[in-house]
């Protein structure tokens, strides 16, 4: 398979997709840190446990979400060959490290910031044609 040149509007549709999966995490995240899902995986009851995540609207948000980047996913791999698109889903651990501590709180570290570093420099070093 021909390696085609990546064009500006497939580089906006892999960090779109990127960025739809990083926010999914989030809502995961969120979804099942909620009180109610808590209560019930302490007590251990899978049936109601899956009742309640079936119904938490945040955990529903995060599964359309990844739902949705899956199809824009879809359309980045028709653009281009997946070795060259597939190192990118990496931004999406940068992306969901910087906005866990906006959104939930979460502390940043500085070995999440150099792990981080190390995934961009990854992900330029593999982008590189030759």
């Amino acid at each position: 398979m021909k390696v085609r040149t990546m064009k500006t509007t497939t580089i906006l549709l892999i960090l779109f997709s990127v960025g739809l999966s990083a926010g999914a995490q989030l809502l995961l995240k969120y979804g099942m840190s909620s009180a109610p899902i808590q209560r019930i995986l302490a007590v251990g009851n899978p049936g109601e446990l899956i009742r309640t995540v079936a119904c938490n609207g945040y955990v529903i948000a995060g599964l359309l979400l990844y739902g949705f980047g899956a199809l824009v996913w879809l359309l980045v791999l028709s653009r281009i060959d997946v070795s060259l698109a597939y190192p990118f889903v990496g931004l999406g651990i940068v992306i969901t490290m910087i906005l866990a501590p906006l959104f939930l709180g979460e502390t940043l570290t500085m070995p999440r910031i150099l792990g981080g570093g190390l995934v961009v420099a990854g992900i330029c070093i593999l982008s590189l044609r030759g």
